[in-house]
């Protein structure tokens, strides 16, 4: 879709005053004057700008005041309440909104596996819908109806809180062992073909990022890991669609990697992004796997460290696998771009990714302090736990 910025005036715009309107973060748009003109209901002006920028804020999203497909798409999917519509599991398009993501925090808290409440109706939350249907004597139908529906209010879990993905993400990385031999790792370097993201001079961040990722499946290779790419590169999928790449090949974890850019040349340093929501929803995993990459590259390269932070960015949350999203310095500041545009500097990087990794599947048994786990180690312990 177009993207929306403060100045645009037209349909599109009141259609986006209306729906700000709904979540309480712009007053009711009034109607023109006068037929045709533009007033308050079309205009994109500060008001509505910064109502966008709190909406983000709130959904995880980039809070640029500025409306692109995503922050459009969450919109839509937060005007939908628990119980306005029926929910099921449609192939062409899965139901998506925040009435789905009710359903799976209940389904959770009642002790069904729904995976994640990441508001996307798929096959594991039919699974659970079905599952608790059975339990309860409803018919078996993988809709939420009005029976449903009436049975999940009526219910109340005995204990509240807590976090029932960890104990199945953490079972599951444990089944898997801490060995990375047989491991498939999605790596998506950003942008592609004639998206070149952040450019500074001969700094491109699609190429640094492609080489970075060269460097990354090498090693990784190194050590018995299977890495694909998300795309080549002479292309740009979606988000969504470089999600949906790494849900078909069934994928252990989705390494996406970034830089950054910004108006003033001061900003620096590096973050790690994992899926998360405002309400506490995340996936543990990847909130580990981030925080041990985090911590393993400021050890190692001495940038500033800017936090690990939960997102709900499309790759973050459409895969069915821990994904973690670096931006890795800042190409618009002169130091992070010198340390960037150094082939030494980007097999560093490569090298804490990697033992982040096995950090994170070694589930604190064996392991070493921050920055002192080398790559001549790492591969030391492969070969040992091989023979």
């Amino acid at each position: 879709m177009q993207l929306l910025r403060r100045g645009d005036t037209g349909q599109t715009v009141a259609q986006l005053r209306v729906l700000l309107a709904a979540q309480g973060l712009l007053s009711p748009p009034s109607r023109p004057s006068k037929p045709g003109s533009d007033t308050a209901v079309d205009v994109f002006d500060i008001s509505v700008e910064h109502a966008v920028r709190a909406f983000q804020q709130r959904r995880g999203l980039i809070s640029d005041g500025i409306v692109g497909r995503a922050t459009y798409q969450a919109l839509c999917d937060a005007r939908l309440g628990f119980g306005c519509r029926l929910l099921s599991y449609l192939i062409p398009g899965p139901m998506r909104g925040d009435d789905v993501c009710t359903l799976q925090e209940r389904l959770l808290e009642l002790g069904y596996d729904a995976y994640r409440a990441d508001g996307i109706f798929g096959p594991q939350t039919e699974t659970a819908l079905r599952s608790f249907q059975r339990d309860y004597g409803l018919l078996v139908d993988g809709v939420c109806g009005p029976a449903t529906l009436r049975a999940l209010r009526q219910l109340q879990p005995k204990v509240r809180g807590g976090r029932p993905v960890l104990l199945r993400e953490q079972e599951r990385a444990r089944q898997a062992g801490p060995a990375l031999r047989g491991k498939r790792i999605i790596i998506d370097p950003c942008h592609g073909g004639s998206e070149h993201g952040i450019v500074v001079g001969s700094a491109i961040e699609a190429d640094l990022m492609w080489d970075l990722g060269q460097r990354l499946a090498g090693r990784m290779a190194a050590t018995g890991m299977e890495t694909l790419l998300s795309h080549r590169r002479d292309t740009s999928p979606t988000e969504a669609e470089r999600a949906a790449f790494a849900n078909t090949a069934g994928a252990d974890l989705v390494l996406s990697l970034h830089t950054d850019g910004h108006p003033t040349a001061l900003a620096h340093g590096l973050a790690t992004f994992h899926f998360g929501t405002s309400n506490g929803t995340s996936s543990t995993l990847g909130e580990a796997l981030a925080e041990f990459i985090q911590r393993e590259l400021t050890a190692r390269t001495g940038m500033l460290d800017c936090g690990t932070h939960p997102k709900t960015w499309e790759l973050l949350r459409m895969t069915r696998m821990p994904a973690v999203r670096m931006e890795l310095g800042y190409l618009t500041n002169p130091e992070d771009r010198r340390k960037l545009l150094d082939p030494a500097f980007r097999d560093v990087v490569a090298e804490g990714i990697v033992v982040a990794v096995k950090r994170m599947y070694l589930l604190g048994e064996n392991d070493q302090p921050t920055g002192t786990f080398t790559f001549a180690d790492l591969l030391r312990g492969e070969l040992a736990r091989a023979e």
